[in-house]
């Protein structure tokens, strides 16, 4: 099905009973798959070339995941790198996508959802030969019909730009969904933490400003006809893009 570019992953988990079943079940999608136990080897078979994408977890027993993954970036990988781990903190999801993961999911994880934001992550490559080989999505709904270039499906937690699914980590699919449900108007700062993160939370709101950063760079490479701007000392509002003249 892959044809001669077959799209290759890199499992780099130490967990037997984790790797296993996640082997198989990208080895049913008809993808090429890899997988090391370490972050040293995961760094080595990354440099030997041939990996579109990472699966990368954080508590390996001889590097921290974070550090893989900041060295992968170093070393010049431009593959995607999801992080699955079980730390659940806001702070680690955090640093894990400013090190240059692109996408993140805590254990325990939905393999539906693991292999959508894959075929995602892939599609989005800068590769062609890579994106034209990524297996088509087994189930779930395709892109809505019709002549709209951006959609938002909040029941289905999909959103996409023209053909292309994009790729969200739950946060920057609430804080879309939101924005899309009031496009056109400013959605202040205060109602974004209180509705996607908690109305009791008193931290730094960085990580609002980080979450909207990545979700406008997303939205942008994808080239959805849609502009997410900064009402300085606001908040935030989404809108259709003028047409190109």
């Amino acid at each position: 099905m892959l044809g001669e570019v077959p799209v290759r992953l890199l499992i780099v988990e130490d967990d037997d009973a984790i790797a296993a079943p996640l082997l198989r079940a990208l080895q049913r999608e008809e993808y090429d798959v890899d997988r090391v136990a370490a972050g040293l080897p995961a760094i080595e078979r990354v440099a030997a070339g041939g990996v579109d994408l990472v699966l990368l977890d954080l508590g390996l027993p001889d590097l921290d995941g974070l550090d893989v993954c900041r060295r992968l970036r170093a070393d010049g990988f431009e593959g995607g790198i999801v992080i699955l781990t079980a730390r659940a903190g806001e702070l680690d999801r955090v640093v894990g996508l400013d090190v240059g993961a692109d996408d993140y999911l805590a254990k325990p994880f939905s393999l539906s959802e693991l292999l959508a934001r894959v075929r995602a992550l892939l599609r989005r490559s800068h590769r062609p030969a890579v994106a034209a080989a990524v297996p088509p999505a087994t189930a779930g709904p395709a892109a809505p019909a019709g002549t709209a270039r951006f959609a938002v499906d909040p029941a289905a937690r999909r959103a996409w730009a023209g053909t292309e699914e994009l790729s969200l980590t739950a946060k920057e699919f609430d804080v879309l969904a939101l924005l899309d449900e009031r496009r056109g108007t400013v959605v202040t700062r205060e109602d974004l933490m209180a509705r996607v993160w908690d109305e009791n939370w008193f931290g730094s709101t960085k990580t609002l400003d980080t979450t909207v950063g990545r979700l406008r760079q997303k939205l942008q490479d994808a080239g959805a006809p849609i502009r997410l701007d900064t009402v300085r000392g606001v908040g935030f509002r989404l809108e259709d893009a003028a047409p190109d003249a």
